[in-house]
């Protein structure tokens, strides 16, 4: 039998999903099947999956002992410090300059070498976190960015915060976030493109289609390097490839972009600067009007400067 008492760390989340990291090598039908035969008790009294954890509370769920060390397993980390650059820290958030090349979260492919995962280890190398004692709740990214985009990514320490945060993220009327992008193409005044976007499932390739999901982007030119434009991205939609299906559709594709972009001109990149990535850093965010817990990010900005390589090309280009 698992008896515990919630901490503030995994209170405020529905008792399906907390059980579903905390059993988290169970199928989902053994999970499910808890709640039909009115397996979870909290305070001695039977809840449905979609209760709310309030912390204090006592959580009982019948399974055997076999089945808790069956599928009870903390994810194993190490103390080890954050190699990324931090650009800003407190008991509620970490920002990370993530370099490109490294994922946000796993995928089919990789599930170990992640940013969502060198910054558990960060976090348990500072005692903020401990697998073994908070399995119902472990730190997270509250948005996601491409493995070859650089830039910030927000992570949240607690529940409340990631909630938060990704509801700031998901309305985006409370939270401003602009990449940088160098383009093919002289951008000579900003616009608007509002054009929706499919994904082929198959593919993985993203086109502009009236069947697609509406997404909306804003660009304006910030700097010129005779053919090529830097340019501030802002999106208002958070649609997969939205920036550089939007660019390229418009004329203006990435640098670097294997996907949409010039291939003769990313060939020229790479044989000219040793550069075989697409050019777009998340550069600055910025809180407007806040409320609850993260009020104090009221109209703070934060900014991610270019990686030194980006930097090193523009500085060529300019001369």
């Amino acid at each position: 039998m698992l008896q515990k008492t919630i901490s503030s760390l995994e209170a405020h989340q529905r008792v399906d999903k907390y059980l579903r990291k905390y059993l988290s090598q169970a199928p989902l039908s053994f999970i499910y099947k808890l709640f039909r035969k009115k397996d979870v008790k909290i305070n001695g009294h039977w809840v449905k999956e979609s209760y709310i954890l309030n912390e204090g509370e006592t959580l009982t769920v019948f399974v055997t002992d076999e089945q808790l060390k069956e599928f009870n397993q903390p994810r194993k980390i190490e103390k080890v410090s954050l190699n990324h650059p931090i650009v800003y820290e407190d008991e509620n958030i970490l920002i990370v300059n993530k370099p490109r090349g490294l994922l946000v979260h796993g995928d089919k492919d990789e599930q170990r070498v992640t940013l969502a995962n060198e910054v558990l280890n960060y976090l348990y190398y500072k005692g903020e976190y401990d697998p073994n004692e908070n399995q119902g709740f472990r730190p997270a990214p509250a948005h996601r960015l491409d493995r070859n985009t650089s830039g910030l990514v927000l992570f949240a320490k607690n529940l409340v915060s990631l909630q938060q945060l990704e509801d700031l993220f998901k309305d985006k009327e409370e939270i401003d976030k602009i990449y940088l992008a160098l383009v093919k193409g002289r951008l000579d005044e900003p616009m608007m493109i509002d054009a929706p976007l499919l994904k082929d499932e198959k593919s993985g390739l993203v086109k502009i289609s009236k069947l697609g999901k509406s997404a909306l982007t804003r660009v304006e030119p910030f700097k010129y390097y005779d053919d090529l434009s830097l340019v501030k991205v802002q999106i208002f939609t958070g649609r997969t490839h939205q920036i550089r299906v939007h660019l390229s559709s418009k004329g203006f594709p990435v640098v670097g972009d294997g996907k949409y972009g010039d291939f003769a001109l990313n060939k020229e990149f790479k044989d000219i600067y040793k550069f075989d990535n697409q050019f777009l850093h998340a550069y600055q965010i910025h809180f407007k009007k806040i409320g609850g817990q993260l009020s104090y990010l009221t109209n703070k900005t934060f900014i991610a400067p270019l990686p030194k390589k980006e930097e090193e090309i523009l500085s060529k280009l300019g001369k």
